[in-house]
């Protein structure tokens, strides 16, 4: 009886350490891949000058599914620099079956975020890690641009190619966002829903990855 108990253990005990240890080599197998990604540089309105930002967002793979990812990092090692994301902080979106995680609020506290070769990196929960390379190398092309209202007509002053408005109901939710044909004119032909109270002036360089974003000015 005593041999048949032994036995019994035994078997449980190695029916157990081969399941943690399946368990183990499936997960710390996975390694994270980036297989895409792009940086984006938006300039928003300071006080002074403009202030830089990169939207920084990559398509993440992991063979245990999006929720086994951890953390994603961005260096530039010329100048040691470091950003992390945290999963509970990034933001991630769907698009054509392809989930995107970043973040739009890489900056430095002062100056110009310096340009060159970043490296992304991608942990998952098990610790695996999988890096990618991209270089950001685009300088501003056009001056900061500007919108103002005024008894009823707007203004823009912008040489950037793409415009829109931004727009922002009573207590700040963004309400929707509409091409701008021409930049001067009556603010009636914008066909602004009628809750929009606020908007501000979106100023896009795509083959650039660039982008400028005004203040918001009121539309009455």
């Amino acid at each position: 009886m005593s041999f048949f108990r032994k036995n019994i253990k035994f078997f449980i005990f190695s029916a157990v350490f081969t399941a943690f240890f399946t368990l183990f080599v499936s997960c710390s197998s996975s390694k994270p891949e980036i297989s895409y990604g792009f940086m984006n540089l938006v300039l928003y309105e300071g006080e002074t000058e403009p202030v830089e930002h990169f939207s920084f967002f990559v398509i993440a793979d992991d063979e245990d599914g999006i929720e086994n990812l951890d953390e994603l990092y961005l260096y530039h090692d010329k100048e040691q620099l470091r950003w992390k994301i945290n999963s509970g902080e990034w933001v991630s979106y769907t698009q054509d079956n392809k989930t995107w995680v970043g973040s739009r609020s890489i900056t430095i506290q002062e100056g110009t975020l310096p340009r060159g070769v970043y490296r992304a990196v991608l942990v998952n929960k098990g610790g695996e890690r999988g890096e990618r390379l991209f270089t950001y190398d685009a300088g501003v092309r056009h001056p900061f641009p500007g919108i103002t209202i005024e008894n009823g007509m707007y203004t823009i002053k912008s040489e950037w190619p793409s415009n829109r408005l931004v727009c922002y109901d009573k207590a700040g939710n963004y309400t929707a966002t509409v091409d701008i044909q021409s930049l001067s004119g009556s603010v009636s032909q914008l066909n602004l829903p009628s809750v929009v109270k606020t908007v501000a002036l979106w100023a896009d360089d795509p083959a650039y990855y660039l982008s400028a974003f005004t203040n918001v000015v009121p539309v009455n």
